[in-house]
């Protein structure tokens, strides 16, 4: 029982980024912050504002919300996805996040997905206007762009 225990924490801590379940998340009562918000009404000013106020930070056993996100300005590749999801989805946009798995390791990533002229999505801060049809391409595309040979991946909408 204790070997399964251990296996389990191993397969969370080593698995990447965790993922923000965004159906409980109450927007704050912070005015900075709704501005934002509301300003930033397109994915790629969600990109160009992630790039030059977030920085990277793995957060083990942590994911926080896009408010706590905003605050603290450090996040991994679910904290981004989550945040620009969240942002996109308030403006109307269709949104998903696609989960990655890679071959041989237990290694994830995550990726934000906007519907605007087809998929479109966001790696990192990064905006990748694609305009494809699938998820499929979607992450053929980011495979193609940064490597990494695919286990599988989920979509979570």
């Amino acid at each position: 029982m204790k070997k399964l225990v251990l296996i389990l924490i191993l397969t969370v801590f080593l698995s990447g980024c965790g993922i923000f379940n965004l159906n409980n998340f109450v927007m704050p009562d912070d005015m900075e912050f709704l501005a934002i918000v509301e300003s930033l009404d397109t994915p790629q000013k969600i990109c160009q504002y992630m790039q030059e106020n977030f920085t990277y930070e793995y957060h083990t056993f942590y994911a926080p919300s896009p408010y706590i996100l905003w605050k603290i300005r450090e996040g991994d590749c679910n904290d981004f996805s989550t945040f620009a999801v969240f942002i996109a989805d308030y403006h109307g946009y269709e949104t998903y996040q696609i989960m990655i798995r890679f071959k041989g390791t237990l290694i994830g990533h995550y990726l934000g997905v906007f519907v605007e002229n087809g998929y479109n999505y966001s790696n990192n801060r990064l905006y990748h206007p694609i305009n494809v049809n699938t998820f499929e391409e979607v992450v053929s595309d980011y495979l193609n762009v940064y490597g990494g040979e695919l286990n599988y991946f989920k979509v979570v909408n």
